[in-house]
């Protein structure tokens, strides 16, 4: 039996996979075009849920090293009470995407677990290369820890979470507090996460139902790391799965469809924190690709993998 979408899936996403097979899918390096095609297509799935009532959102900045002035919105649930935080950073490759396209889903999360979250709006390539992402993602915890009494948080529950480059940038976050010894994290959720830019060689078998093309990676990490990409002088700041150590690293609950470029690397990084003693929650989705989530919300395996989210934040 090969691989094959889930049905249920396969059923919500047919009219979005009949209308993309008529486009002409970006050329390897055009940035502007990826953001072109796929921001509307996230907005729009964002927007495709209601936003919960019972979540307020506030804005903040925090000013990065080099003096930049860093946005984050806070979103709370009405009364919640005192507890554990989340830093959120969302996906798109590094290469396209902000805070606003992902507001709806940030708002679900906290509305469901009571959890509050931080949206990060870090720097992106190619404008702004490694290592910006990740420091304005540090500058972000630091100012969580500093602004975590005044905010009602325990700054011994402060987690991170990120989907797809999100989800690397959560990762590399956790690794790069570790060797500046702190601020603590006490859990990362890394869902879909992109991880290693050597990420560049076809898997046959997944290929016809990939979202989030080969050429889309070959595009991004370049964007990122510029010539340095898929060389031996990746730093595991910039792409986690160059991490050698991961003793000490956070809890991590990871998730990943079977379907997805990212498999494989997931799949080791798992293993890389199982074997180093890490805590480690892994989930393979069978029969959907990248951000299916988001896509077919309405789907069983998409509620399961929600509600997975949602009791690790409340685990926090």
């Amino acid at each position: 039996m090969s691989l094959s979408f889930d049905p249920e899936f396969a059923q919500v996403f047919a009219a979005m996979a009949e209308a993309m097979s008529g486009a002409t899918p970006p050329p390897v390096g055009d940035v502007a075009a990826r953001r072109a095609m796929w921001e509307p297509i996230i907005g729009a799935a964002s927007a495709a849920q209601p936003v919960p009532a019972d979540v307020t959102t506030t804005e903040y900045y925090a000013t990065a090293d080099d003096g930049t002035k860093i946005t984050m919105r806070w979103y709370a649930k009405t009364d919640a009470p005192a507890g554990p935080a989340a830093l959120f950073f969302h996906g798109g490759g590094y290469i396209f995407g902000h805070i606003d396209l992902f507001d709806g889903a940030v708002a679900r999360y906290v509305s469901a677990s009571g959890v509050p979250m931080l949206s990060v709006e870090y720097r992106r390539a190619p404008e702004h290369p490694f290592p910006t992402p990740v420091e304005d993602a540090y500058t972000a915890l630091r100012w969580l820890y500093q602004h975590a009494e005044d905010l009602g948080v325990d700054p011994a529950r402060i987690g991170v979470m990120g989907d797809s480059a999100g989800g690397g940038l959560a990762a590399a976050l956790s690794i790069l507090a570790r060797e500046r010894g702190g601020p603590a994290i006490a859990r990362q959720i890394l869902l879909m996460p992109m991880l290693d830019d050597r990420t560049t060689t076809p898997d046959p078998h997944i290929e016809p139902y990939l979202l989030w093309s080969y050429d889309d990676s070959r595009t991004a990490w370049p964007a990122l790391l510029g010539d340095a990409a898929g060389g031996p002088d990746v730093p595991a700041t910039a792409a986690p799965a160059r991490l050698g150590d991961a003793t000490g690293l956070p809890p991590a609950y990871i998730e990943v469809g079977q379907l997805d470029a990212f498999r494989d690397e997931d799949l080791a990084y798992a293993v890389k924190l199982s074997r180093a003693g890490v805590p480690v929650e892994f989930h393979l989705h069978p029969g959907v690709p990248h951000e299916f989530d988001s896509i077919a919300f309405t789907t069983d395996v998409a509620r399961r993998a929600i509600a997975d989210r949602v009791r690790a934040l409340t685990s926090l």
